[in-house]
């Protein structure tokens, strides 16, 4: 073959296949078809006049063929009748070949050896009256009708007038050119046999050819014109159908044209609303239905609701769940159909037929909703267990049914994370019927007794839920809140939130009043005022007054037994070996100050060394017996106590404005024992309390005043003696100054030998052989060690004056700070100035010497 040519060149031959040969004699070929099998390996049948059939299989090209011969017999009269028409036939791995004769029709099955034959009909057909189909099938038409063959014999036919001159199948469509015997008019039609129609029908000349190609259909008259049909678009294939109401037809067409989802669902539309527009709404349901996944629900929905068509409705919407394609409010609506048909066993099975492995294919929260509001309340709680939606089974128990027992026991069998979660959700309800229960699932929960009991680490605890978590549902409830923190901190010890369950515990005990009472006392109220209803009036109002007192009496009780807890806390969880409790501090101290809690205030303000504020709280009581006590133990310097403590309770004493001798009495006692304030600072304290009397201060002024003649006594003859001595030593000094010394030695100081030259004399009368001195000859030997101590100690007491922070801790620490001041003084180190180097307490600061 060429690669290129020109339309009039012909192509040229490269091979030659003779069909004919010794063994296969030479006759007329009537038919003729070809098989591809795997290429290049062709398969060719030719049918003679004789009723033979020729078979060549192999590579033509190459030559490499084989051949073999069948032979079609008429049994009729045993002669030979010529092929009209040959069919290939594949079904898997067998190989089956069609054989018409005008008096019979025959199959050829090629994979056997030799091929077996098989007779299907006793009537044949003429040439060109025989075709395949796309779905193997043999077709032969005849005058009376057209038939079709399958293998095992003959199968459906179609009854159409005329004499069929020429039979073909075109895309799933029947061809036929048909004669009419009356008029000689030759017609061509096109079967659609699937919808039962004829697509095309056209008058025609005499037909010699049918060709398709491109698509089309062409048809070669005798008189050698030639006649092009081409297939319309399905768009206008449709149209024409709905123009002549044909919807099953339009569908079938859509269907066999294997057209696209969309537009299958467009024709099921328009077919649907053809329906409904005939009142057939049970028939235009069914055509809706299979639009689902192309055809917007509501547009069908909007509908039936207008129809009040609710069980064609229904019907729908169950498909639309069935497909997993429906909304909230397609489930919403879903089984609003079902409660308002009060359809029970429907709605059973809607609701339990997802019991297999997998996800449910409505909504679950709208599904709840919907079976609630109906009250269909069992089957709103197998949709929330089944989906795992613990908080809605939860609520439907609770708020709907009121099975309390039921929901504690539920929440037990879920896992600790979800058990959590519920309760803190619905806690509150829980705790007001079932508190005890409630409590106990919560330490369950906080402790995990079920599982890990005796473990009480740390790192364990930390890994469950606190109990400060569950604070919330406690709101109305604070005697069970009390309970449950007790139990918790009874079975731990060492939790992560001791804290904040210690704090929230220090606020129910102290608190005056927790106001929500038990059941039981609220019961027990009720039994009391229906008794004293039976009685006389007076009677009446006697008991109401005993039912009050009784109930005054158990509160201020408990009130009592709750403040014991609390100061006993406060005490237990300030531990004192630790510098910080386990409870906010601040926290406590203004709880016990809103709730006038003196004792657990005492306890931490002397705990916090707060000594100032705990005589306080003793001064706002009026308590004098329990101030003074508590300046006996918090007073004393020895014990590490603050003295100033009497200072303060002497003022508040001199400002109190009643007569409190005795307390003051003992108070200056202390107060002179401890030499804490001067008489002159007391005096002047007492004054400003006109109910005292000069009576309470004349002991303590008399042993003040003989102390101080004393002390002034001592001090006059102190001074006198160190008058003395100064004296002395002025006059020794000036007699040095101005008188020769004598000295009368004989012996040496040093070696106590006879004193011989050269010697050397010393001002403090001490002689000394030179050679004793040695080195040292400016300072006397015996007398040097105490001079250098001297002057060590002047040294020292130089450097100390340096030191100002010493200085002034001194003054703090003392006493008497003035007397710390006039021995500085005294020393001559305050009044020394500084003339540039000499050092001093003053240098560098001139505003600190002046100061003093």
């Amino acid at each position: 073959m060429q690669s290129e040519s020109t339309s009039t060149a012909s192509p040229d031959c490269v091979g030659i296949l003779r069909i004919f040969t010794n063994q296969f004699p030479e006759a007329m070929i009537t038919s003729f078809i070809v098989l591809e099998e795997v290429p290049p390996i062709l398969l060719i049948a030719i049918g003679l006049d004789n009723g033979s059939i020729y078979c060549i299989k192999g590579d033509i090209a190459r030559e490499r063929i084989t051949r073999f011969k069948l032979q079609v017999e008429n049994h009729s009269d045993k002669t030979l009748s010529s092929i009209t028409g040959l069919g290939f036939r594949v079904d898997g791995q067998s190989l089956q070949l069609f054989a018409v004769t005008p008096s019979s029709v025959s199959l050829f099955s090629l994979h056997d050896q030799p091929p077996r034959r098989q007779t299907l009909d006793q009537i044949g057909s003429g040439v060109n009256s025989v075709t395949m189909s796309d779905r193997y099938e043999l077709i032969i038409g005849r005058p009376e009708a057209v038939y079709f063959y399958e293998v095992d014999g003959r199968g459906p036919c179609w009854a159409f007038e005329g004499e069929k001159k020429l039979v073909r199948w075109f895309r799933g469509y029947l061809l036929c050119v048909i004669a009419d015997q009356r008029t000689g008019k030759h017609t061509f039609n096109i079967y659609d046999l699937k919808n039962r129609l004829i697509a095309h029908s056209a008058l025609v000349k005499d037909v010699s050819h049918m060709l398709y190609e491109w698509g089309n259909i062409i048809l070669i008259m005798t008189d050698k014109s030639t006649l092009c049909i081409g297939e319309k678009d399905m768009e206008s294939k449709l149209d024409m159908l709905f123009k002549k109401n044909l919807y099953t037809v339009a569908i079938n067409l859509v269907q066999t044209q294997q057209a696209d989802a969309a537009a299958t669902s467009e024709v099921l539309r328009k077919y649907g609303d053809h329906l409904y527009s005939k009142q057939d709404y049970d028939e235009a349901m069914s055509q809706y239905i299979n639009t689902i996944g192309q055809l917007e629900p509501s547009y069908v929905i909007q509908k039936f609701l207008d129809a009040q068509r609710i069980y064609n409705l229904t019907n729908y919407l169950e498909k639309l769940h069935e497909k997993g394609l429906a909304s909230k409010d397609h489930t919403t609506l879903l089984l609003n159909c079902y409660t308002k048909l009060k359809d029970v066993e429907k709605l059973n099975l809607f609701i339990r037929s997802e019991d297999s492995i997998g996800e449910l294919k409505f909504d679950v929260e709208t599904a709840i909703r919907v079976c609630r509001s109906a009250n269909y309340h069992e089957h709103a709680m197998y949709v929330a267990k089944k989906a795992g939606r613990h908080e809605w089974y939860l609520k439907i128990l609770l708020e709907d049914l009121g099975s309390y027992e039921e929901a504690l026991e539920y929440i037990s069998s879920l896992e600790s994370s979800q058990a959590g979660m519920t309760i803190k959700e619905y806690g509150k309800i829980l705790i007001e019927h079932k508190p005890s229960e409630t409590i106990q699932i919560l330490i369950r929960l906080c402790t995990d007794e079920g599982d890990k009991r005796g473990h009480s680490n740390g790192v364990y605890v930390s890994m469950l839920p606190s109990p400060v978590d569950f604070l919330s549902i406690f709101v109305h409830h604070p005697h069970s809140l009390m309970d449950f923190l007790e139990k918790y901190t009874n079975k731990v010890k060492d939790s992560p939130a001791q804290v904040e369950i210690n704090n929230t515990l220090l606020e129910l005990y102290i608190s005056n009043e927790l106001n929500f009472p038990s059941v039981s006392q609220s019961n027990e109220g009720a039994d009391y005022l229906n008794v004293a209803s039976e009685k006389t009036s007076k009677i009446s109002v006697q008991t109401n007054g005993t039912i009050s007192d009784h109930k005054s009496s158990k509160k201020e009780k408990g009130r009592l037994e709750r403040r014991e807890k609390g100061l006993h806390m406060l005490k237990s969880a300030w531990p004192p070996e630790t510098e910080h409790p386990l409870y906010d501090v601040d926290l406590a101290i203004i709880l016990c100050e809103m709730n006038s809690f003196k004792d657990g205030l005492l306890y931490l303000y002397e705990k916090m060394k707060l000594y100032k504020e705990v005589i306080a709280c003793y001064m706002q009581a009026h308590d004098h017996n329990g101030l003074i006590a508590c300046c006996k133990r918090l007073g004393d310097s020895v014990k590490g106590g603050d003295p100033s403590l009497w200072a303060d309770v002497l003022k508040y004493f001199g400002e109190l404005g009643e007569d409190c001798s005795k307390e003051v009495k003992e108070v200056l006692n202390y107060i002179e024992r401890d030499n804490i304030l001067p008489p002159i600072i007391v005096l002047q304290t007492l004054s400003k309390n006109p109910c005292l009397t000069l009576s309470v201060i004349k002991d303590y002024i008399a042993r003040k005043l003989e102390q101080e003649s004393k002390v002034i006594e001592e001090d006059r003859q102190a001074i006198e003696k160190y008058q003395e001595d100064t004296q002395a030593m002025r006059k020794e000094v000036q007699d040095l100054r101005t008188n020769a010394r004598i000295f009368q030695l004989s012996k040496c100081t040093a070696c106590t030998f006879t004193l011989d030259l050269p010697a050397v004399h010393f001002m403090c009368m001490h002689s000394f052989h030179l050679w004793c001195l040695g080195d040292n000859e400016k300072e006397c030997p015996a007398c040097a060690p105490e001079y250098r101590s001297v002057l060590e100690m002047k040294r020292n007491l130089e450097q100390n004056s340096k030191s100002q922070d010493r200085f002034f801790q001194q003054v703090k620490n003392s006493k008497d700070g003035f007397s710390v001041i006039a021995e500085y003084f005294g020393k001559g180190i305050i009044s020394k100035t500084s003339n540039g180097s000499t050092p001093g307490l003053g240098s560098g600061n001139a505003s600190s010497s002046s100061g003093f």
